[in-house]
This record gives structure tokens, C-alpha cells and sequence, in this order.
């Protein structure tokens, strides 16, 4: 009977703890840089560099940073709600129309958004698909997008570290 509860007794104290880390919830939160060293970039293209995230429980802010090739950057906020709702914003006189959702729970964030530009033959419409994961440190987090204009698509994967 002893040796029952001295098994019963290890044994618990192997799995809560990996119960509890296995349910908490993934902190997208921080700052986050590109990995140029894992992401393959698309030549002459605006690319997402950094974006720092601020989650709370009902809303999201992100900062992103776009560059391009020159290492020229275009940085913007954009506040989100996490319900659903479809947010709207102006980037550099460009409107954009952003919906964040969580598919998989707390694993995982989606961004679907669609920004109207000037293109070389007028007004265009930027689609992006995006899904954020994080690894299981919780110190890679990776974007699986899809971007869609009239130009054609574009799907990658980027890598970003965190910094803070």
C-alpha cells in the first residue's frame, strides 16, 4: 500500500506541473523581430520586419514595421478588438480593414485585413492572410501569410525573435 501511494505520489508530481504548462495560455505579447537568416523574402517587396504586440483579454494592439529593399521603414499602430469586429484605420491615406480572430483558442492569432492603394492602374486592393503561432519557448513566433492583389499572390512564412 505504501509503495502505491509513493508511486501515485511521484507520478502527479510529473505530470501537474506539465499539465499546467501545457494549458497555459500562449503569450503573443512583446516585441518581435525578423529572423532574415529563416525567412526568404520576395525581392523588391514590402515586408514586415518587426511588430510588437500588446494582447489583452478583449483587444490587441500591434505596431508593425514594414521595410523594403532600401531599408526604408513604415512603421503604424493599429488597435484591434478581439469579438470579431472589423477594425478600420488609415495608413499613409490608404484605408485598411482588419479582423483578428483565434481559430484554435488561445494557440493561435489570424489576421484578415484588405488596405485599398494606388497601383500603376488606379485603385487596388491588398488582401493579407495572416496566422501568427508561437513555438514552445514561446521565443519564435511565426506568420504564415497570404497576400493577394491584382498583381497575383504571394504565401511565405516569416520568422520573427522576440526582443522584450
Amino acid at each position: 500500500m505504501k509503495t502505491k501511494t509513493i508511486l501515485l505520489a511521484l507520478s502527479l508530481s510529473f505530470f501537474l506541473p506539465a499539465m499546467a504548462i501545457y494549458a497555459q495560455k500562449a503569450d503573443f505579447s512583446g516585441e518581435w523581430k525578423l529572423d532574415k537568416g529563416k525567412t526568404v523574402l520576395a525581392d523588391n517587396n514590402l515586408f514586415l520586419s518587426g511588430i510588437t504586440l500588446r494582447l489583452k483579454s478583449d483587444s490587441l494592439l500591434t505596431t508593425r514595421v514594414y521595410e523594403n529593399g532600401n531599408g526604408e521603414q513604415y512603421p503604424f499602430d493599429e488597435p484591434l478588438s478581439l469579438d470579431g469586429k472589423e477594425c478600420k484605420i488609415f495608413i499613409y491615406d490608404m484605408p485598411r480593414t482588419t479582423k483578428v480572430s483565434r481559430p484554435d483558442g488561445d494557440k493561435s492569432l489570424m489576421f484578415e485585413s484588405s488596405t485599398i492603394f494606388q497601383g500603376n492602374n488606379g485603385a487596388d486592393t491588398l488582401s493579407a492572410k495572416e496566422t501568427f503561432s508561437l513555438d514552445n519557448e514561446g521565443k519564435v513566433l511565426t506568420m504564415n501569410f497570404t497576400n493577394k492583389s491584382s498583381a497575383g499572390e504571394v504565401v511565405g512564412t516569416n520568422y520573427y525573435n522576440k526582443e522584450k
